[in-house]
């Protein structure tokens, strides 16, 4: 393969891609294009919301693509017109066609936050920390028509910290994509990487998280809860209902005791936390935020918000 500077065609969303596509706008190769998903309409006044990916790439004098679909036969002439020598897809949110794939003298890589054939799919760093994964990390691999399913190029393992949050996982995952995605291009470009098929038979799935998915079961262990509450932080929040109210639950830790009364029952109140009863063990919510007001500390909340022993949350 050719070590001059690769025309690159850059195919990206959320803010996982930012570092990637920094480190090629900052780095020997040109990038031919930057390919993101249109502006959506997002939050009740319905304002126009542009990716992260996009906001970047203006602010380095680049107009990105914004396809609907990016099987149109309009992109693919775009794209043929650019003549790349590679394609870089981190986190873009459609699955590219072969006829697009084909497009590149080099074919496609991708940047995926997990050690693949583990977690394909959407969502791999929450259904890591949700799962209980000890390790996740980075994927760089030959891109196919499948869903995460191409040959793997590099993979670098990322312990999972026992306080670690979907938001801090992520930043650390995104800033390895970018280093390892470089890796993978001097390799290539040196002619000694060797891509290694995936055992199918070992593949998990971490599908797209929504909104209801982040409802506590208060049923489940404490274990299991603090996880559920790490994986959904941020987005879309763990949360339970208190009346007819929604609070999310930002943070809490786990008290081993003897299960006494029944799941999600307010069983002490401190200064600094709730206690609540789960199915195994009781949890101490430490983190909140009710519904239109900001993230608060238990004690913050509790000032305005008194909650007496017995209150259930569902």
């Amino acid at each position: 393969m050719s070590a001059l500077p690769w025309r690159i065609v850059f195919f990206g969303t959320p803010s996982f891609a930012l570092p990637t596509l920094r480190s090629l706008l900052e780095g020997p190769d040109q990038v031919a294009a930057v390919v993101t998903q249109p502006d959506r309409e997002k939050g009740r006044g319905r304002k126009v919301i542009i990716s992260p990916v996009k906001e970047l790439t203006l602010q380095h004098g680049l107009i990105p693509l914004q396809p609907e679909r990016v099987k149109e036969e309009a992109v693919q002439e775009a794209l043929r017109g650019l003549q790349p020598d590679l394609i870089v897809v981190v986190a873009y949110g459609q699955i590219l066609p072969k006829s697009i794939l084909d497009i590149p003298k080099y074919g496609g890589v991708n940047v995926h936050a997990s050690l693949l054939p583990k977690y394909r799919g959407a969502a791999p760093i929450a259904w890591a920390i949700l799962n209980g994964e000890k390790v996740t990390g980075v994927t760089t691999m030959v891109m196919d028509e499948g869903m995460d399913t191409g040959d793997i190029l590099l993979q670098t393992e990322i312990p999972i910290g026992d306080e670690e949050t979907c938001e801090s996982l992520h930043d650390r995952l995104a800033s390895s994509g970018a280093r390892w995605l470089l890796e993978t291009l001097e390799k290539m470009k040196a002619g000694n990487i060797r891509p290694i098929p995936q055992d199918h038979s070992k593949a998990t799935y971490a599908p797209p998280l929504k909104k209801e998915d982040g409802h506590i079961d208060w049923k489940k262990e404490s274990r299991q809860i603090d996880r559920h509450i790490r994986a959904f932080n941020p987005w879309p929040g763990a949360f339970t209902k208190l009346d007819d109210r929604l609070l999310k639950i930002y943070k809490g830790e786990i008290r081993e005791k003897a299960s006494t009364g029944k799941a999600g029952a307010v069983v002490w109140v401190g200064s600094d936390f709730i206690e609540v009863e789960t199915g195994k063990d009781s949890f101490l919510i430490q983190e909140v935020q009710s519904e239109g007001r900001r993230r608060m500390t238990i004690r913050e909340f509790l000032s305005g918000h008194p909650i007496p022993v017995g209150t259930i949350f569902h």
